[in-house]
């Protein structure tokens, strides 16, 4: 029934936008319609449309919504590359059982965060996760 799907962040400047999540993350941008509309992707499929805010949809309403940024390599080293771009972090670095997370906001406050997960717990679930 579904081919594929995104997340649409309200943005208040589409090119501040497209800079941080294309360059500052180096996330793959895929396409651009102006100031309308820019899609970023990353591998297994995740894609995240940034579309200009408006007053029924403003941007960067706190707590509604996360975006988990799978990583292949190590935290600490996502870490000390985003905040040499200027990336300011909650907090430090939150080690668990499943992974370790460090969470962050983009220019409009939408949440983010980084995901080392610990495979050796993760796959004690139910179902079939998607490793990269």
């Amino acid at each position: 029934m579904f081919s594929s799907g995104n997340v649409t962040l309200y943005v208040s400047e589409m090119d501040r936008a497209v800079r941080f999540y294309s360059e500052t993350l180096g996330i793959k941008l895929t396409y651009l319609f102006g100031d309308n509309w820019a899609s970023v992707e990353l591998g297994k499929g995740l894609t995240i449309g940034l579309h200009p805010a408006s007053a029924q949809m403003p941007a960067g309403r706190k707590g509604s919504m996360t975006i988990g940024l799978e990583l292949s390599g190590s935290i600490h080293e996502a870490v000390k590359t985003l905040e040499a771009k200027g990336v300011k972090f909650h907090g430090p670095i939150n080690e668990g059982k499943s992974g370790s997370f460090a969470g962050f906001e983009d220019p409009d406050g939408n949440v983010l965060y980084l995901a080392q997960l610990n495979w050796t717990h993760v796959r004690q679930g139910q179902g079939e996760y998607q490793a990269v």
